[in-house]
């Protein structure tokens, strides 16, 4: 297992998970550092049968109060890495191997306040869907997990309020765990005739959502 993110706290981390994982100090955003991680993470294991683009950053605000260039850091992060990600590992996977998109409720419901979050999960739901029509005939299968409101260093900001709004909505009455994420992903990029789907793993909060439009 390879862990890749841009503060040195990476290495620590994997150096905690046991002598199977591997940390790298990368940057999503930028081509070479993902060029050079990914030559890294080869020289280490010999190859990838999995990739799980789950690097994200939040900035909200109503349209009319965006900060400028807020839209340009949410897509290149949560969007176009993604994609940066998916070509720099496609030379280094056999048939069989799966990429797992990390998506968002809000990439399927609106939400006042998201539109550089919202724009970029629903474009990333719509590049899962392409990727996994392209990359078939490779034997590689791409699909995306959208989290509900998982208690993360993203959303540990939020205010009370703004927590039990949306908790009130979930039907599960709870927010998720990390770990219950990961769950999915982990079984998801072992289905071996899945490909192109979403799963939802968000306490049934877009059901929930669906049902009132």
């Amino acid at each position: 297992m390879a862990l890749l993110a841009r503060s040195e706290a990476v290495v620590e981390a994997a150096a905690a998970a046991g002598p199977a994982a591997l940390g790298v100090q990368a940057d999503v955003t930028d081509v070479d550092s993902v060029a050079r991680a990914v030559g890294d993470v080869v020289a280490a294991w010999g190859g990838i049968d999995v990739l799980v683009n789950n690097a994200g950053v939040h900035r909200g605000g109503r349209v009319d109060r965006l900060e400028p260039g807020h839209w340009d850091e949410v897509l290149s992060t949560n969007l176009t890495a993604p994609l940066t990600m998916t070509r720099a590992v496609l030379p280094h996977m056999e048939a069989g191997s799966s990429i797992v998109n990390i998506g968002a409720v809000v990439g399927f419901r609106g939400f006042p306040g998201d539109a550089p979050y919202g724009a970029a999960k629903a474009g990333l739901a719509g590049l899962t869907k392409v990727l996994a029509v392209e990359l078939a005939r490779r034997g590689v299968r791409v699909n995306l997990v959208v989290p509900g409101f998982v208690e993360t260093e993203m959303t540990a900001d939020l205010s009370e309020r703004a927590r039990q709004l949306v908790i009130d909505r979930i039907p599960l009455g709870r927010t998720g765990r990390a770990e219950e994420i990961a769950d999915v992903a982990v079984w998801v990029a072992e289905s071996q005739y899945m490909t192109g789907s979403v799963v939802a793993t968000d306490g049934g909060l877009m059901a929930a959502l669906g049902s009132a439009q």
